[in-house]
């Protein structure tokens, strides 16, 4: 099933992509969380802080595993994902930080990696809800458009479209590494409920393609048509495309 939430600006996108997540968070107080980096969540996660400040959120048995990482970057890198993650969530809340998994950007061997990583997900019993963004060539995750579909967390050469879009967070686009780990589509599509968030008219096609148009390993996103509970919260500009072929009721 898919449902669609339109949003007149990011501020409102930010409250009702967190109005999901806090949901979760209290239907389930030891849910296993799938957490997405990047601008996109930022508002929603800063209105998750909120409410958890005022007393409204418990974080204590929350689980949560992080869609992917660079390669090369230390968690303690201001660009790694970790680093991101506890910036910007987690350490305003009160989370455990040994109850947030993320892919280790040094690790020395990228195949025991990934392999470690798709048993720590498996260990947890599955994702509850995966909160995924969605790139300008509709890539989820660090899933990059390709000729098949990637089933578990593997090691992925960056597109210079990835890596040129990424680059507003580096000094240089030769600073922005070239490779990441990613969780697969296998492990987001095991999710028993995805949360899509797109913000701009820069995504305005690839969420058209992603969820009207053919299901290809070289749109990833459009893998989602098959999930059955998939919730997008997107502004105007980014249902742009959809909203003019008829398909926003």
């Amino acid at each position: 099933m898919l449902t669609i939430y339109q949003a007149r600006d990011y501020n409102e996108l930010s409250r009702k992509a967190a109005n999901i997540i806090s949901a979760q968070v209290i239907m389930k107080p030891n849910a296993i969380l799938g957490m997405a980096t990047g601008s996109t969540p930022v508002g929603a996660y800063q209105q998750l802080i909120e409410w958890y400040q005022k007393g409204d959120l418990d974080f204590s048995k929350i689980r949560c595993v992080n869609l992917d990482e660079y390669k090369g970057l230390s968690g303690e890198h201001k660009q790694s994902y970790r680093y991101f993650m506890n910036r910007n969530l987690f350490e305003h809340i009160n989370i455990s930080l040994p109850n947030t998994n993320i892919p280790n950007g040094l690790a020395p061997d990228s195949e025991a990696e990934c392999s470690r990583y798709n048993n720590a997900i498996q260990t947890l019993g599955g994702i509850d809800l995966q909160v995924l963004g969605i790139g300008g060539n509709g890539h989820i995750g660090f899933n990059e458009p390709d000729t098949d579909f990637k089933k578990e967390t593997h090691l992925v050469a960056l597109t210079e479209e990835t890596r040129t879009a990424n680059a507003r967070f580096f000094s240089t686009v030769d600073e922005v590494p070239t490779h990441a780990y990613t969780m697969g589509i296998k492990n987001i599509m095991s999710a028993k409920r995805i949360l899509l968030l797109a913000t701009g008219s820069s995504k305005a096609q690839a969420l058209y393609d992603s969820l009207y148009g053919p299901i290809t390993p070289h749109v990833p996103a459009s893998i989602l048509q098959l999930h059955n509970d998939v919730i997008v919260v997107a502004d105007d500009k980014a249902l742009d495309m959809i909203e003019k072929k008829g398909f926003l009721k």
